[in-house]
């Protein structure tokens, strides 16, 4: 690819927010080519310092088994430009959905604009992360949602190929509707694949009117193998604690 941020920009983002606003989710299939996704997730699983600013088990956390290793400010190529492009394009249905919710903000146009909002309102923790996950290990339903700056979205990636490096492991969404039971939702990835998912909440329209789902994500119990998941964030965490 000539251009990091060029799958991004020829996809059909009108058909994406249509999946988005109906299930929550939208997987971009094939928008990254398999080999580089496959040789990303090579070299962060065995980056170090400084590419990573801590490591948590997620057993310290009560989020499940096996290992998170958190980003700093900066991500590497070509995450950087991936968010920077992703950011953009999804900015405008951003802001559709908090007017479509009542709310009163507002995001920036651009990733760098956002971020400043972040800091100045003492959001200053990473949140994007690389899972490491190995047989018996997984991660338990959670949301990214803590601050008063939260975007709306967040995209995810497996970085290794399932059957072949790692068995289980799936990627798995709940929604939960007022009155009504929760739906498990199984998000299908592959190497090259990258889904947009719903930070914690999303409009959805009624009888009534819109009103609000609440949504969390998780990995299933790796079987087998060894999993390297991408977690991209688009806002910080207030705290010292990124969870």
């Amino acid at each position: 690819m000539t251009k990091l941020d060029t799958p991004f920009d020829q996809l059909d983002w009108a058909i994406i927010e249509t999946q988005l606003n109906a299930e929550g989710y939208a997987v971009l299939a094939g928008c990254i080519e398999t080999a580089q996704a496959l040789s990303l997730g090579h070299e962060l699983a065995r980056a170090g310092e400084p590419v990573y600013r801590r490591r948590v088990a997620l057993e310290s956390l009560d989020l499940g088994r096996g290992e998170l290793r958190y980003f700093g400010d900066a991500l590497p190529a070509p995450l950087s430009a991936w968010r920077d492009a992703l950011y953009r394009r999804l900015a405008p249905i951003a802001n559709r959905w908090s007017a479509k919710l009542g709310a009163p903000h507002r995001f920036a146009p651009h990733w760098g604009a956002f971020l400043d909002a972040n800091l100045a309102a003492g959001q200053t923790q990473p949140q994007s992360n690389v899972s490491h996950l190995s047989a018996e290990d997984w991660q338990a339903l959670h949301q990214r949602d803590d601050g008063g700056e939260v975007f709306p979205f967040q995209a995810v990636a497996v970085l290794s190929e399932p059957q072949r490096d790692f068995t289980g492991g799936e990627f798995v969404m709940t929604e939960r509707r007022p009155r009504m039971q929760s739906r498990p939702m199984v998000v299908p990835l592959r190497p090259g694949d990258l889904a947009i998912v719903a930070t914690s909440l999303r409009p959805c329209e009624g009888a009534q009117g819109v009103y609000r789902v609440g949504l969390k994500h998780a990995i299933s119990r790796v079987r087998g193998g060894e999993r390297i998941g991408l977690e991209l964030a688009f806002h910080h965490a207030p705290g010292v604690d990124a969870r």
